[in-house]
């Protein structure tokens, strides 16, 4: 006799037991209702009683016991409709070669570190181009060797000379630029830019300025050379002992303290010029010089580098001779310190290490100058065209009895002790 319930054999049971179960909890861990059975037949052959088997639950709506839901019917046994939700089968991170689950990005840590990459590279490129820009610096100029200075006063004074030097330059580039063939070099234009307070003052000092040579200790040999009151051109002193005794007899004559020296010849000068595409200037009237080759129509253009050497150089087709020059050199290097710190320069590679490389190579400086001074130099001329400071000539009174032009005296001590205090500048040039 079978004692399971209806429906069920003997190969329902051991290894076999459980097969076919709707439930999705291992049939070893229910409990299944036990199943009653009725009193044995009566002796003597009577009817038994038929077993009593409990009312099995339904598995028809996939429920099962006490309203446990397998999830077989439905597909549903891992929590989402087919079954392929998050821990099922295919489903992200299941081991069965599905995708593993993006994480949401942190965009807060991504901006950081974004900041910090490009801080780090904006100063190591900073730093490495200040130490780059500071090793090209010609310190060749020794004011410690200058003797019987004025007192330094307030603000900065720069002497700033345009040397006729033609070192470097290929016979080639000298007939291009008209410059000549001349050994050693001279001055070709002096000025004194006073940096403070009350704006900037650019001063050209005329290169036939009558000057007194003072006493003064030779650049190269170290000898002290008596002064005997002789007067001479002021551009004769730079020639005479170079730039220290030019320092020397600027001091002397003026009373003004000189903080820093800064040259620069024909070739870097044009050289500077190209590097930054050229500067805009207003031709005040038709030039033409076969001198210094400038050939030169009236009216706003574009000059380059040749161009732009042989503007500054011309004095023989001006009315005003070296006093006009002056006055176009000043124009020239107000707009050129312009181009050079206007953002399209300052902030383009390809063209702010050209022209820092064409300047700096071809600067010769003090030794104490610094590339902050220099900054300093060039925004102060950027000032002056801009209308911020004041351009003229030295006050002049007329001529010598020797030919060179004379300085007013008066004029030009009331200039030297407005600059000494920092006052704005009230005197008018020559």
């Amino acid at each position: 006799m079978n004692d399971w319930p209806q429906g069920w054999s003997d190969d329902n049971r051991g290894t076999r037991y459980g097969r076919g179960s709707a439930g999705a909890q291992p049939e070893g861990a229910r409990v299944m209702r036990q199943v009653r059975r009725g009193p044995t037949a009566p002796p003597g052959g009577g009817q038994a009683t038929p077993p009593y088997v409990p009312q099995q639950p339904s598995y028809v709506d996939g429920r099962g016991y006490d309203g446990y839901d397998s999830g077989y019917n439905t597909g549903q046994v891992y929590g989402t409709p087919g079954g392929r939700g998050p821990g099922g089968p295919g489903g992200p991170g299941d081991g069965y070669g599905g995708p593993a689950p993006r994480p949401a990005p942190n965009w807060r840590r991504r901006i950081k570190v974004t900041s910090i990459t490009v801080v780090t590279v904006l100063v190591v490129t900073l730093v490495g181009t200040y130490f780059w820009a500071d090793s090209k610096l010609n310190r060749e100029v020794d004011l410690s060797k200058v003797i019987d200075r004025p007192e330094a006063g307030e603000g900065t004074n720069y002497l700033i000379v345009g040397s006729d030097s033609r070192e470097g330059m290929t016979d080639e580039q000298k007939k291009e630029l008209h410059t000549g063939s001349a050994e050693g070099k001279r001055t070709d234009s002096m000025m004194i830019l006073h940096t403070g307070s009350n704006g900037s003052t650019l001063i050209s000092l005329p290169r036939d300025s009558d000057v007194e040579i003072p006493t003064f200790v030779g650049s190269e040999s170290g000898k002290t050379y008596q002064g005997t009151g002789r007067h001479v051109k002021l551009n004769a002193a730079y020639a005479e002992d170079g730039p220290e005794l030019l320092v020397r007899t600027v001091e002397f004559n003026t009373g003004l303290h000189i903080d820093h020296y800064v040259e620069i010849g024909f070739a870097g000068f044009a050289n500077i010029v190209d590097a930054v595409g050229g500067v805009e200037m207003d031709i005040p009237q038709n030039i033409k010089d076969s001198k210094s080759g400038a050939d030169l129509k009236k009216g706003k253009q574009v000059l380059n580098g040749e161009q732009a050497l042989a503007f500054v150089r011309t004095r023989y087709a001006l009315a005003g001779s070296d006093l006009d020059r002056t006055k176009n050199q000043q124009k020239f290097l107000s707009a050129l310190a312009n181009q050079v710190a206007t953002p399209s320069t300052v902030l383009n590679p390809f063209k702010l290490y050209p022209t820092m490389g064409a300047g700096l190579d071809s600067l010769v400086v003090d030794k104490d100058m610094g590339l902050f001074d220099l900054a300093d130099m060039f925004w102060a001329m950027k000032g002056v065209s801009g209308g911020d400071g004041t351009s003229m000539n030295m006050p002049l009174a007329g001529n010598a009895p020797n030919g060179n032009l004379q300085w007013d005296t008066a004029k030009v001590k009331t200039l030297v002790e407005q600059l000494k205090n920092d006052e704005k500048v009230t005197v008018s040039g020559g």
